[in-house]
Parts: structure tokens; sequence; C-alpha cells
């Protein structure tokens, strides 16, 4: 049981990487082959070569990631500070001007 609370597993798992680079979409998405779910806390680190799409392409790309699960401890205190900072990434702005 200690095990569980403060101990970490890690797992390989083989993976597809999209890389979209065009004018309605820029991102990449990593799709786990044999259905693996992340969790909150769990940190995920994909293998293999730095890849580069041009302009107006979408690519697919096979690789292994390795996926380090959180202890139950480190899952709990993600779930509980998350929503905290969601809210740094807002970005306020207050005028002190009236608006006509």
């Amino acid at each position: 049981m200690i095990g569980r609370l403060i101990g970490r597993k890690r797992i390989d798992v083989p993976c597809t990487v999209e890389i979209s680079n065009t004018f309605d979409s820029l991102g990449a998405h990593v799709r786990f082959s044999d259905g693996t779910i992340v969790h909150p806390g769990d940190e995920v680190v994909v293998h293999g070569a730095p890849v580069a799409v041009p302009y107006g392409e979408v690519r697919e790309f096979k690789r292994t990631a390795t996926i380090t699960r959180a202890s139950l401890l480190e899952r709990a205190f993600v779930k509980a500070t998350g929503d905290l900072e969601l809210m740094e990434l807002c970005e306020f702005s207050f005028s002190g001007r009236g608006t006509v």
C-alpha cells in the first residue's frame, strides 16, 4: 500500500504523433496505440528524433512513449491544485478610463 502512495511506475507504450502545421491548425497530438489513458499528474516522454513539418502539411510519426504514473499522493495534489494553476494562465486587465 505504501508503494502506491509514494511510488511511481514507468511503462513504455507505442504511440502515433500527429503534427499539424496549417493555416487552420498548429498543434501536436499523441495517441497511444494500445488505448492507454493518461491521468492527472502522469508524465509522458515521447522518444525519437525531433521533427519539422513544413507549413501547410499534417504528418504522423510512429514513436514509443514512456509514461511515468503519478503516485496516489501526487495525483491527489494535482487534482486539488489544478484549478489554481489554470488561473495563472488567465490575463486580467483593468483600466481606469470609463467607456463612452
